[in-house]
């Protein structure tokens, strides 16, 4: 018996189709959306424990790339010290 039990709030244990959901659910991370992805998305996290965690566990990452890897300027005297050193060593 399959711990799929709708309804009563639990959400079952194993994915049957882990590649697939997986695979969806980064396509909708990644704003690759169709116009029913949002409700297959909020069955599959209503349902599946192992999708609920991976969409929240990459959504995570995602927001921490968005907002922590961002373009800073470097010194171009730190720039110049890189290049210098480079040419030594050559």
């Amino acid at each position: 018996m399959e711990n799929n039990l709708e309804g009563t709030g639990e959400r079952k244990l194993q994915c049957n189709d882990v590649s697939k959901c997986f695979q969806l659910l980064e396509s909708i991370l990644d704003g690759n959306e169709t116009p029913d992805s949002q409700e297959v998305l909020k069955s599959k996290l209503a349902k599946c424990q192992p999708c609920f965690e991976h969409y929240h566990l990459e959504a995570a990452i995602k927001e921490v790339l968005r907002t922590k890897c961002t373009k800073h300027e470097v010194p171009s005297q730190l720039v110049e010290d890189i290049r210098q050193k480079i040419e030594e060593i050559k």
